[in-house]
């Protein structure tokens, strides 16, 4: 590990401690230490590895900073910050990247507002929130946002509901305008890709033409790049967000929805296949090579066809064996949004929730589900008011109580209980006996090494009361990598006991990513679909946990929570 990287793990610390209140005089040392590293002209791991050389001959590094530092260069971070990263939200350290807060703004929002999203901390400034609250204003609130969207041009990347907000705001738009039919997302938004570069839409009607002016008159285009006769291009909202509005003639739609739904290897595979049949295909439509007649184009459908094959849905268009399947109609019945019948990951006011028991139970019955699990967080998750042992029980019971008394909707009794560092469960035996479903789930010490981090997970998949690995790589879309270990294995050892994968429909997770999912598919693994619900209209985004189930291939019977309730019922108890 290099210099550099061992300041910024102690920067983030003294940042942490600030904003815990921790005392100035560490929090100074911490920070004093690292910009001494960072500009030591000897590397720290050189004279860890010298003998009779000791950390402490570093000015500003003292006995216990010495300790810290060691950890750093042997695991990536400390002990200190993993700690003070279990009482914050993970986003904390995203938080501070943001201009104009700094750890004590955090600390004031996070006493005050229990966020743990940058999502969130834009509709705080956006709902005019930030200026309540002491030393901060509407200046602050621009700067925030202004912060926010630089940050989220800076990855290059936008999450799926903030493009699909984008794409239903702008088709509203442009279907107002007379002689316009229909506005269809193409590109990576179509194929439900987890994160989306920009937007493609394309429009057609009898004037698709004129929409192309009402787009780049529109008011939250922010630059236009470009109007052409059939396409106009501009970025659009403070993020940026590039979108080409493209207009089309009816005969050549579904071979342009084809050509600009992608992906890029799909389509060159496509195209190779139509030139060993003596055909050309393009986004104008699929033509015979000798004499240009056209035999397809109208429809996707009738491109597909006349290549030979199935209609294949976008979610799959990678080129990773759809076309072959298609040739030889071995593509799946994949699962669809109707198919789910209940939300198994979702948290209360009990613990960081924003809604009551009653409230989720009553969103989800709207929703048509059979069935819920309440599984709010365990102790060891202090910031989210975690449920020691004894308050388990007792929501158990009273989960139990309603469920008997009648709520339209049947309720599992829960618990999103933490992973341990060392594997175990952060609950005892007696405590998760008491449960329906027991979902267990990594929150903490995500810089374990690969090896580590592999047998914490098998460790916790020997716990007889575990049915559901939540979020299983801990990935945070655009602010944090999934952390190291051997997916291949742990998935391998969940089907051999008998524990579910999930699959987290929130659209900052989107955990697991379609490769897991058909790595896991094949070593025979189950899944749930769920959206760690925090608020009811969280329970909307079950569509993205669907999409991302479709991009790896699975069917309603992969899918656990596709079950009627009996079977799910059933199915809960571990054989």
């Amino acid at each position: 590990m290099e210099n550099g990287d061992i300041a910024r793990v102690l920067g983030e610390t003294a940042d942490l401690m600030e904003i815990a209140g921790e005392d100035s005089f560490v929090v100074r040392a911490y920070r004093r230490a690292a910009n001494t590293i960072e500009g030591y002209f000897e590397r720290v791991a050189d004279i860890l590895s010298a003998q009779g050389r000791k950390l402490t001959d570093i000015p500003d590094v003292g006995a216990k900073l010495a300790i810290a530092i060691q950890q750093i260069v042997a695991t990536g971070t400390c002990e200190r910050r993993d700690a003070l990263l279990e009482k914050f939200p993970p986003t904390a350290l995203e938080f501070l990247r943001i201009q104009g807060l700094g750890p004590k703004g955090i600390a004031l929002i996070l006493e005050h507002y229990r966020i743990s999203t940058m999502d969130e901390l834009e509709r705080l400034c956006l709902e005019q929130k930030l200026r309540v609250l002491p030393r901060m204003g509407a200046k602050l609130e621009e700067k925030v946002l202004r912060s926010i969207a630089q940050y989220r041009q800076r990855s290059g990347r936008y999450l799926l509901n903030y493009a699909e907000g984008v794409a239903g705001e702008l088709a509203a738009a442009l279907l107002q305008v007379p002689g316009v039919e229909a506005v269809t997302p193409a590109g990576s938004l179509r194929r439900g890709r987890e994160t989306v570069g920009d937007l493609d839409l394309l429009v057609t009607g009898p004037d698709a033409n004129a929409a192309l002016d009402r787009f780049i008159a529109y008011p939250g285009v922010t630059e236009v790049l470009g109007r052409g006769e059939n396409k106009a291009s501009a970025k659009v909202g403070r993020e940026g967000f590039q979108v080409d509005v493209r207009a089309l003639p009816p005969a050549s739609f579904g071979a342009a929805l084809q050509y600009f739904t992608g992906s890029k290897d799909h389509n060159v595979a496509l195209r190779a296949r139509a030139v060993k049949m003596g055909l050309k295909l393009s986004e104008y439509g699929l033509f015979r090579a000798a004499d240009d007649l056209k035999v397809a184009g109208e429809t996707e459908a009738a491109v597909y066809a006349a290549l030979g094959l199935a209609w294949i849905p976008p979610e799959l268009r990678e080129n990773l064996g759809e076309i072959e399947a298609a040739a030889e109609g071995r593509l799946p019945q994949l699962v669809e949004l109707k198919d789910l019948r209940g939300d198994l990951h979702m948290h209360t006011t009990e613990t960081d929730g924003r809604a009551s028991l009653e409230e989720m139970a009553g969103a989800a019955r709207e929703r048509g589900y059979e069935y819920i699990a309440i599984t709010d967080h365990s102790k060891a998750l202090a910031m989210a008011n975690g449920l020691d042992e004894k308050r388990v029980v007792e929501f158990a019971r009273r989960v139990r109580g309603m469920d008997r008394n009648g709520l339209g909707i049947h309720v599992f009794s829960g618990i999103e209980c933490d992973i341990l560092k060392d594997g175990a469960l952060d609950l005892a035996d007696d405590a998760l006996a008491e449960l329906d479903l027991v979902i267990g789930s990594v929150h903490s010490h995500m810089n374990l090494e690969t090896a580590a981090m592999t047998d914490r997970l098998l460790r916790a998949l020997e716990c007889p009361h575990l049915r559901i690995l939540g979020h299983p790589t801990g990935r945070l879309l655009l602010q944090r990598d999934p952390f190291p270990f051997d997916f291949e294995r742990v998935a391998a050892e969940a089907v051999r006991r008998g524990v579910w994968l999930e699959i987290n429909a929130s659209p900052e997770r989107l955990d697991l990513n379609a490769p897991h999912i058909r790595m896991a598919k094949s070593k025979g693994a189950r899944f749930t679909i769920s959206t760690d619900a925090h608020h009811p209209k969280h329970l909307a985004g079950m569509r993205y946990g669907v999409v991302t189930a479709r991009r790896g291939w699975l069917t309603p019977a992969d899918i656990m929570n596709t079950l009627p309730l009996d079977r799910f019922a059933e199915a809960l108890k571990k054989p």
